[in-house]
């Protein structure tokens, strides 16, 4: 339908009169069978015959009728209907049917040829014009290219799928199955991991004195992450696994540690008790229970053997969760992907062709077509903007947190191109430590910085824009301001982004602040967890100068 659009966009420009958009009604009613049941095998194929000839029709009087209104000479106005000849033999193409494809080709070129023949332009046939002929035998060429790379593709992939042993599939499927019936049964959020942490940590007041409590998980480079705490607004926990603590033996050993010291990195002298108890599923250990209280000798082994009691069905439910999470976004990151791919691959490709056919149209424009020539540099500039932005929803479509480059680094990269390719003057400020936060949790708030970028770029009219970036797990804060329109002021359907990032927000568990900024403009901020008060000053970076 788009391709429809923008070749009767073009008829329209291209020969100044309405009743040639009659083709374009025609060919839209002759799509309909290849829309409804394009794998049919009569329909299908009767559909897309019928656009093949419906466009040699109409490019012959498309043609011809520029060139009697002097619009475009030498048969140069079939440019405007034919990229639509690509549809029905690109789709025929990637259905295998080699046939088809062939007796389409052939019956595209005879219909050109004969509607050409007894098509008359100022007096003469049209097929005896050679722009004409030169026209029609590129977009011929041009649609050999295509449906020879369409098969070709789709040999690549059937090669590889047929390389690929079928049984870890249909192992996939089996597991897959089951563990969506389990999460049908399961009330409520169960399969949040933060959640059940949570809940964890709410069972073992009850068992257990504790003035400070956390619950540990693994992130990778040797690093533990912190999915829950309570008893105290921010704890600074040791959470180096080479470390010489009693969270790094509990981990290596599966077994309970004690200790007569606290576990977090700076803490107040006095009398201590800490007991740490690794989460191990099978032979797995999938987190680890760290609980203090401040006096001495708080955690007796009868103590340690009810909440170890405690912690072994609490296991396998965080087990379950973080396989669950991590199943969840392995989905969505491939689903990202292959949206990218597909978007590149059909409608920027194709948006790509008509800036290429205006370009063309543009320069065979005589002198004297003024008025034809701006309206067709207006739909240029429009095409260009259409683009530009899709350019930039691939990049943030793939876009993800590098497990090695953090989520400053992201997120300052996708403010960096986003105002690269906007003119917005970007100012950064990064403070990120080397602790990681859970790897869900930094992908949320990457989107949410995403949106806030975004939003203020289609919608604010900004010409600067400010990002700060501030990550001391578990605490983390996002904000984005911009010199633009007030909130109040953006245009609506700025408000589903805001809505979103809500959404976002309240899912790992933070706070979405949306406040003016003085003199104008607006700041979106997402903060996670309570700000460290900190004893030194951790190096940051700031670029006052926008990249």
């Amino acid at each position: 339908m788009v391709v429809l659009g923008l070749v009767a966009v073009l008829t329209l420009i291209t020969t100044r009169d309405v009743g040639q958009l009659q083709w374009i009604g025609l060919l839209a009613l002759a799509s309909v069978p290849a829309v409804v049941a394009p794998r049919h095998r009569v329909l299908g194929p009767l559909g897309r015959l019928a656009e093949v000839v419906i466009v040699g029709l109409a490019a012959s009087d498309v043609a011809a009728e520029a060139q009697i209104k002097g619009t475009l000479g030498n048969g140069l106005g079939a440019e405007a209907v034919l990229p639509y000849l690509a549809v029905p033999l690109t789709v025929a193409a990637l259905y295998r049917r080699t046939r088809e494809v062939l007796a389409l080709l052939g019956v595209a070129a005879a219909t050109l040829l004969f509607a050409g023949a007894v098509t008359e332009s100022e007096g003469e046939l049209l097929i005896t014009d050679a722009g004409y002929l030169l026209v029609c035998a590129q977009w011929l060429i041009l649609a050999g290219i295509g449906i020879t790379a369409a098969g070709t593709l789709q040999r690549v992939l059937q090669a590889r799928g047929e390389s690929n042993k079928p049984q870890p599939y249909a192992e996939a499927t089996r597991l897959l199955t089951q563990l969506r019936s389990v999460a049908r049964q399961l009330p409520g959020a169960t399969l949040d991991p933060g959640g059940i942490a949570e809940h964890l940590l709410e069972d073992l007041r009850t068992v257990a004195p504790a003035d400070r409590a956390a619950v540990l998980t693994a992130s990778g480079g040797g690093r533990l992450v912190v999915l829950a705490q309570s008893g105290a607004d921010r704890v600074d926990w040791e959470t180096t696994l080479d470390a010489d603590s009693a969270i790094a033996d509990a981990w290596a050993s599966q077994q309970p540690q004690t200790a007569h010291r606290s576990q977090a990195r700076s803490h107040r002298r006095g009398d201590v008790s800490a007991l740490v108890v690794p989460l191990v599923a099978g032979v797995r250990t999938v987190g680890l229970v760290t609980v203090e209280a401040d006096v001495a000798n708080a955690y007796p082994p009868a103590v340690v053997a009810t909440v170890t009691a405690l912690t072994g069905p609490a296991a396998l439910r965080l087990e379950a969760a973080l396989l669950f999470d991590e199943v969840r976004s392995l989905a969505t990151n491939e689903e990202r992907q292959r949206l990218a791919r597909e978007i590149h691959d059909g409608v920027a490709q194709e948006l790509v062709m008509v800036g290429y056919g205006i370009d063309n149209a543009l320069a065979t424009l005589p002198e004297d077509a003024k008025e034809t020539s701006e309206e067709l540099r207006s739909l240029r500039a429009e095409v260009t903007r259409v683009i530009t932005e899709l350019r930039l929803s691939l990049f943030e479509l793939r876009s993800e947190v590098d497990r090695h480059g953090g989520l400053a680094a992201a997120i300052a990269e996708y403010a960096r191109q986003v105002g690269a390719s906007a003119g917005l003057r970007v100012h950064y400020t990064l403070d990120e430590s080397t602790a990681r936060l859970p790897a869900a949790t930094e992908a949320e708030l990457l989107r949410i910085a995403q949106e806030a970028i975004t939003n203020a770029r289609k919608h604010a009219g900004a010409s600067n824009l400010w990002v700060s970036c501030a990550v001391d797990p578990p605490y983390a804060q996002i904000e984005v301001s911009d010199d633009g329109q007030g909130i109040a002021d953006q245009r609506p359907d700025g408000r589903y982004g805001l809505a979103i990032m809500a959404e976002r927000a309240e899912r790992i568990r933070g706070r979405l602040e949306i406040r003016p900024r003085n003199p104008s403009g607006t700041t979106v901020a997402v903060v996670l967890g309570t700000s460290p008060r900190r004893d030194s000053v951790r190096d940051s970076v700031t670029a006052p100068e926008g990249e």
